[in-house]
């Protein structure tokens, strides 16, 4: 690995957006081709995020602000890699149910899944059906992300993964769950296509959707 990739991973890993941006720009300054930046430093850097996380050895601030230092790079080289014509592995629409007002858990899946190489269409939080309705529409995803923290909101999923059925998209997207309170059980029951038990493990399951994983 280049030592500037490897700076690049370090510095999302350790939750420093300027550094993170200021190296991708020395990257792109040197030459350095924009998907190969992502791929080799960004990616890279968030997936070990992904595994410290997992294993216990991070925590989600920990998390946010290495979220945060991968926004920081993505905004550098976003106009690089659409320039380039670079195809990414996906598009994920993600949304915390009707009634809900958490989004930390949905944000730390979003990063995951841009770190992993997806567009993330972030529709936000107390997103009633018609608006996941209306993205799936706009946007054509390949997978739709839910989040409920509260018990009392989980209901709210399964509405929502019914009014999809009856707009008929239900077959043009995969559906994953998460949330505090949900279980792979009460996906399964609910008719959606996966559960993510957090932020990377959603990840893992939007690329294994998409053929990636």
């Amino acid at each position: 690995m280049s030592r500037l990739y490897e700076r690049i991973s370090t510095a999302i890993l350790e939750g420093e957006p300027e550094k993170a941006a200021d190296l991708v720009q020395k990257g792109l300054d040197q030459g350095l081709v924009a998907k190969e930046i992502l791929d080799n430093g960004m990616v890279v850097g968030m997936g070990e995020v992904g595994v410290r996380f997992k294993a216990g050895d991070m925590f989600v601030p920990e998390v946010l602000m290495s979220a945060d230092a991968m926004q920081a790079g993505l905004y550098v080289l976003r106009p690089h890699l659409v320039a380039s014509g670079v195809k990414l592995i996906g598009t994920i629409v993600m949304g915390t149910v009707k009634g809900d007002l958490h989004d930390i858990g949905k944000n730390l899946v979003n990063m995951m899944c841009e770190g992993s190489g997806f567009q993330v269409i972030d529709i936000g939080f107390n997103a009633d059906p018609e608006k996941f309705i209306e993205a799936i529409k706009e946007h054509q995803p390949d997978v739709v992300g839910m989040s409920a923290m509260l018990t009392t909101t989980m209901r709210a999923m399964a509405h929502t993964i019914k009014a999809i059925e009856e707009a008929g998209l239900r077959d043009q997207v995969k559906i994953m769950v998460g949330g505090a309170p949900v279980d792979a059980a009460f996906a399964e029951r609910i008719g959606a296509d996966g559960y993510g038990s957090n932020a990377p493990a959603g990840s893992d399951l939007a690329r294994k959707f998409v053929g990636a994983a």
